[in-house]
């Protein structure tokens, strides 16, 4: 009986330290969505600055080739695709939601993928699809480390492909929908969309002075390009952070319930066999009494 009271209070000691290990990290997941979140907002501004310059080039400059989709697409183009996952566990089907999501497209894009994946945990899923990944990258741990992270994805990219008029990049993560809630989502960041140019083209300057484009045409258009992709990978890689965290609070959430129920049983187990225990002992001081007394 001593020993069994003994087992349940080492279990409950030990559901407790988990819980506290649980209820930790849920505090740590919920810090880093709003540090993500933040990053996001503070984005805004550097992405309306960077369409406005587009916005003046696709009004005033000479169409540039890359900037329009070709014609007709080869089954050899190469297509260029990044995909955002995990390092770590604990985030449910994070991984599985968003690789399922991009083999399903890749497949009905005519060309051969390239994968650069973002996340150990997420490369698998790709592999097992037959989905060739040149490069795996690892996870962004703080908002400073995403500038690194897609610096070395563009360098990359540049050194294969270019940025050419065969140049074809997709974007694949996940985006927090509501509270814990994400869904994949998918970008085709080139060539660029010829409705979102015509919009751009279209839009009307938020001064009185009429804006000018210095220095060579191309060379000014490239640069605003690649600091468009910077800008969109950068927004894509935070919000797949935030979401990442926001699954992994889901899971300790759940965890939390599930701990919270085992202490109650394991409590109120403890608490009736010690009844039990204090019961049998009065039983036998009673008995003993009795038997002294005849």
């Amino acid at each position: 009986m001593t020993a069994s009271l003994a087992s349940l209070g080492r279990k409950i000691v030990g559901a407790g330290d988990l819980q506290s290990v649980v209820r930790t990290m849920k505090a740590v997941a919920t810090s880093s969505i709003a540090q993500y979140e933040n990053a996001v907002l503070a984005l805004a501004d550097y992405h309306r600055t960077i369409e406005l310059g587009l916005s003046v080039c696709f009004r005033h400059l000479a169409p540039v080739a890359l900037l329009s989709p070709p014609e007709k697409h080869s089954e050899s183009r190469e297509i260029g695709a990044v995909i955002l996952g995990t390092d770590q566990g604990l985030v449910g089907r994070f991984n599985d939601v968003i690789a399922d999501h991009a083999i399903k497209t890749l497949q009905q894009l005519p060309g051969k993928p390239q994968v650069w994946a973002v996340g150990e945990r997420v490369q698998p899923h790709l592999a097992d699809a037959g989905l060739p990944v040149l490069e795996v990258f690892p996870v962004a741990t703080s908002v400073k480390a995403i500038t690194p992270l897609i610096g070395r994805i563009l360098l990359d990219n540049e050194t294969r492909h270019g940025l050419t008029e065969a140049t074809e990049l997709h974007l694949f993560y996940n985006r927090t929908v509501s509270g814990t809630i994400y869904a994949p989502v998918s970008e085709r960041l080139l060539p660029l969309d010829a409705a979102w140019q015509r919009k751009l083209s279209e839009r009307a300057w938020p001064t009185k002075n009429l804006p000018e484009v210095l220095g060579g045409d191309t060379a000014t258009i490239r640069a605003l390009i690649r600091e468009y992709l910077f800008v969109s990978l950068f927004r894509a890689c935070a919000e797949s952070l935030a979401s990442e965290n926001a699954s992994r609070l889901a899971a300790m959430q759940r965890a939390d319930k599930n701990i919270d129920e085992l202490l109650k049983g394991l409590i109120g187990d403890f608490h009736r066999l010690r009844q039990s225990n204090i019961d049998e002992e009065l039983f036998d001081v009673i008995s003993a009494f009795e038997a002294l007394n005849s």
